[in-house]
């Protein structure tokens, strides 16, 4: 099997499963209990914690620990209150319809994914109090100029200063694509709210992270014990973490050497196919390729390339499973026969580069021969 959809999930890494594997019987004690094996896998936890902040450059006490990136992205609107959302027209889901379940408004971008500025300051009202922009986009790929859209909030947030406005207004990123292959800071970033993702940096499924600025105020997402800063109770999902600390801490560590990597094995793949027009051009992660074989359905496609042990995508995973259009796609301009006809390819730790040249001659010939049937028809 070639796996060449990295973005939709990752293997569990061998340091990740060796760092979980004590916890799940020998150091299986509840966090909140009182005698000391139960403290220690407590203090544990909050160690692990504090790996995951630093690698963002924040502390243990900025994060609130989530079941993925899902419910840390419905939690951080809750930092909006009464007040208007904003939200990039290409966000995930997670983002997109718990803004539009509130009634926010999407923000422009261009053929590129590339959020128009001038679009979201003349769409920040003095209602808004929410601006959320993923770093890099799922499908994609599309890395925002996060540091500029913090510079227009800030210039925002000054205006309402100066007239006496007092609607609170933050900045919401989804960081779970970028994780693995960008060097994420918070504070050079100008975010207020950070989404993170163990499942895309080779750690467990089902668990998340959004970190929090001190001055924001959120609603708790569920009640109970008062886990997380009272905003998430129930029993810590103690071996997750300490895998998603595992993970993260590797990913930090080889960022340099993976993006050389990824750019190599990219360009290489690009070189060996044929008859492509490729999506994503500039401003994009590494380790993406999106590729549009305009009248061919890729669908189609992935079912024979599958049959070659061969496994891409059209997307994100949980649209692509519905078969729904791609909102992504439509918002930077590609037609239905485009969108119809597009691969996401998604590179990562699984793969080599005879892998690379290996799909890259399977998807030709079966592109080829999807052309020549069509033609006889």
């Amino acid at each position: 099997m070639i796996y060449l959809d990295h973005a939709a999930a990752t293997p569990v890494s061998k340091k990740a499963r060796l760092a979980m594997e004590p916890y799940f019987d020998a150091e299986f004690f509840n966090p909140s209990a009182a005698y000391l094996p139960a403290r220690k896998v407590a203090a544990e936890y909050e160690t692990a914690k504090a790996t995951i902040a630093r690698a963002i450059g924040a502390k243990a006490t900025d994060l609130v620990i989530t079941a993925g990136a899902t419910e840390a992205n419905n939690l951080a609107f809750s930092a909006a209150g009464e007040g208007e959302v904003l939200y990039l027209v290409t966000e995930h889901d997670s983002v997109r319809k718990v803004a539009e379940r509130r009634g926010g408004e999407a923000i422009a971008v261009d053929r590129n994914g590339r959020i128009l500025i001038e679009d979201l300051r003349k769409k920040i009202s003095d209602n808004v109090s929410l601006v959320s922009v993923s770093l890099a986009n799922n499908e994609i790929g599309t890395i925002q100029p996060l540091s500029e859209i913090a510079a227009l909030i800030r210039e925002v947030r000054f205006d309402r200063l100066s007239r006496g406005v007092r609607q609170t207004l933050y900045l919401h990123s989804d960081a779970s694509q970028a994780m693995n292959l960008l060097d994420i800071n918070v504070a050079r970033l100008g975010v207020d709210l950070l989404t993170l993702n163990a499942a895309k940096v080779y750690g467990p499924k089902g668990v998340g992270a959004l970190y929090v600025s001190h001055e924001v105020k959120l609603s708790p997402a569920t009640v109970g014990g008062g886990q997380e800063k009272g905003l998430r109770a129930g029993t810590e999902n103690v071996p997750s973490v300490i895998g998603f600390a595992a993970a993260i801490s590797n990913a930090k560590e080889h960022i340099g050497g993976n993006r050389k990597k990824y750019a190599k094995w990219r360009q290489i793949l690009l070189a060996n196919l044929q008859g492509y027009e490729l999506v994503n051009k500039k401003h994009t992660l590494d380790n993406f390729v999106v590729l549009c074989y305009n009248g061919l359905d890729a669908e189609r496609l992935i079912f024979l390339l599958e049959e070659r042990g061969i496994l891409v995508s059209t997307g994100a995973a949980c649209a692509a499973s519905k078969g729904a259009k791609s909102h992504v796609l439509s918002a930077i301009g590609l037609s239905d026969a485009e969108i119809s006809g597009s691969l996401r390819i998604t590179l990562g730790e699984t793969n080599d580069e005879e892998q690379i040249l290996e799909a890259a001659r399977a998807i030709n010939e079966v592109v080829e021969g999807e052309r020549r049937r069509i033609n006889e028809w």
